[in-house]
């Protein structure tokens, strides 16, 4: 029997959870509306701001990681960590947690991704650059098939490094956010 995820070093989750990806599926919609009606009746009880799906599986027509991204955002009056509990109670994984930020995974494995993987950001109401990044590409399809043209170039450099996968994207997706939160003003 091999080794838990939590005793495995950081290069060893890389090898075991490359980065990887796929053309763009309308069944992310669909596992994101699944994984929405979990988090809505796990935090019933819990004051929810915004619930939604964010990250290149909600760009239409690129390829992405075949990981189904989701924000919750919570008042400021309440406590991440009483949400990243919650979470945890129901089978999902703590992968990093700051002072404003808790970022947790459900269906990875010690064999490997399971069929359905989501990644979900607790965050306070209004950090949220994701769904300007998010609603940007997906009006202006020229810019979202420039970010596809980078994930790409990246993949293969970076199979087995996501910190460096990420940071790599980061300056794109800082300059069209931006342009974003110009064009769109406080949407959000």
């Amino acid at each position: 029997m091999g080794k838990e995820l939590s005793e495995m070093t950081l290069e060893e989750l890389w090898e075991l959870f490359p980065i990887f990806l796929v053309e763009h599926t309308d069944k992310w919609a669909d596992d994101y509306k699944e994984i929405e009606i979990l988090l809505q009746d796990l935090f019933a009880s819990c004051p929810i701001h915004r619930i939604s799906h964010i990250g290149s599986t909600t760009i239409k027509g690129i390829w992405a990681k075949n990981i189904v991204d989701v924000m919750v955002e919570i008042p400021e009056s309440s406590s991440l960590k009483d949400m990243a509990q919650v979470l945890e109670q129901n089978g999902f994984t703590i992968m990093s947690s700051e002072a404003n930020r808790i970022s947790l995974n459900k269906g990875y494995t010690e064999n490997g991704f399971a069929d359905k993987v989501y990644h979900i950001h607790l965050r306070y109401a209004g950090d949220n650059d994701e769904l300007y990044f998010r609603d940007y590409l997906n009006d202006h399809p020229d810019v979202a098939k420039e970010y596809e043209t980078l994930k790409l170039q990246l993949w293969k450099q970076y199979e087995h490094n996501r910190d460096a996968y990420t940071n790599a994207k980061t300056d794109f997706i800082s300059k069209w956010t931006a342009e974003a939160r110009k064009e769109y003003g406080s949407r959000y």
